[in-house]
């Protein structure tokens, strides 16, 4: 099947293809992409992708309440820990995005309604024909950027929040001529 060009190998594909700009509202997901795409931060998405099970071990199922509690031994676990990024800021950045996304659900009542508010709560439907027509930040990101960082996150930089709104379908930058742009309409 045609499809967007940077799916490599059979996990990006499938990624691509079933998870890459649908539409999330789960809160626990959605802190997952969070940490993995300030994880990502320097790195290639495929490179997270295959740590990505680990990830989901190492951090206790990406459960805030727990990874907020995280102290010295279990930072000193992660940082032993070959199946993930063993980068101290990272790990730390993530035990802190925990916190600070606790004090964002009891605000907004959801990180799902948080996040989506920049976006106006429906997807932006973006019409790239190639690469090139796609931007690595937006006016939407710069904002989501900006708030997030107000608020105590880290590695969560514009163009990390652009790529967390394409993962989570918050925009649709499938190419126009790949099936998933049309299914993701």
């Amino acid at each position: 099947m045609p499809r967007c060009p940077w799916p490599k190998s059979e996990l990006d594909i499938l990624y691509h293809d079933t998870e890459w700009g649908v539409p999330l509202h789960d809160d626990r997901a959605l802190f997952e992409f969070v940490i993995l795409e300030g994880a990502q931060a320097g790195l290639s998405w495929s490179t997270v992708l295959k740590k990505r099970d680990a990830y989901r071990i190492a951090f206790d199922g990406f459960d805030a309440a727990t990874i907020a509690g995280y102290g010295e031994a279990k930072v000193a676990e992660l940082l032993a820990n070959p199946g993930i990024i063993r980068n101290r800021l990272k790990i730390a950045a993530a035990i802190g995005n925990a916190k600070a996304f606790l004090r964002v659900q009891a605000e907004w009542g959801s990180f799902d309604a948080y996040l989506w508010q920049f976006v106006g709560g429906r997807p932006i439907q973006n019409s790239p024909r190639t690469m090139a027509d796609i931007p690595v930040r937006t006016p939407e990101s710069d904002a989501m950027s900006k708030d997030l960082i107000r608020r105590g996150f880290k590695f969560v930089g514009s163009t990390i929040c652009y790529a967390l709104m394409q993962a989570t379908g918050m925009v649709n930058d499938h190419l126009v001529d790949c099936p998933r742009h049309a299914a993701l309409m």
